[in-house]
């Protein structure tokens, strides 16, 4: 893994030595690397990890409401009924992923309570969160990079990404300074 990760590999490493169950976020912008990132750290510790994107929000919970809220178009409330709260209990846990192409909720499945569990995402280090998480991570990158990558991925609608989510993620950003508020920030604008 590269060099510039080595610091937040030794701060995990200080953490799992100390606590049973550590909880991690991984914050960010969009195209940041952030699924990249906990993939790594999956290969190297065989943690739970744990994707934002399985929580976003019903079609029912979908309101002009709840999107003028901050980081309100995740659902936290069930990430943490469902995942944090029973995890962070020592507790097995079964949740459904929400599917984005039937925009319902998909397939069950299971964790149990290992030594570390990242929640890797957009939205992850929401201030509602933290109470579960002993480390945040934020990985910034700079608008023009970010545009390159998102233009590279086939799996997004791209305008609508760049008209639609980029700025609610934008708002959520900086209404709630979650890069100033994570225990550590990488400049991901060098790889």
């Amino acid at each position: 893994m590269q060099e510039i990760y080595s610091s937040l590999f030794s701060n995990i490493d200080r953490l799992i030595e100390r606590k049973d169950h550590v909880f991690m976020a991984i914050d960010g912008r969009s195209c940041s690397g952030k699924t990249t990132l906990a993939r790594s750290i999956f290969e190297m510790y065989g943690c739970n990890v744990v994707h934002m994107d399985d929580f976003f929000l019903r079609p029912e919970q979908r309101t002009q409401e709840r999107y003028l809220l901050p980081g309100g178009n995740s659902d936290r409330e069930r990430l943490i009924g469902e995942v944090l709260g029973p995890l962070s209990l020592g507790l097995s846990v079964k949740y459904r992923r929400f599917d984005c192409k039937s925009m319902s909720l998909a397939e069950e499945k299971e964790l149990s309570p290992r030594s570390l569990t990242v929640v890797e995402g957009s939205y992850s280090a929401h201030p509602e969160l933290r109470r579960f998480y002993d480390i945040c991570v934020f990985l910034d990158l700079s608008k023009e990079l970010q545009l390159k990558r998102l233009s590279r991925r086939s799996d997004i609608d791209s305008e609508e990404y760049i008209n639609r989510w980029l700025p609610l993620e934008e708002s959520y950003l900086m209404a709630l300074d979650i890069k100033n508020s994570c225990d550590i920030v990488i400049d991901c604008n060098m790889q």
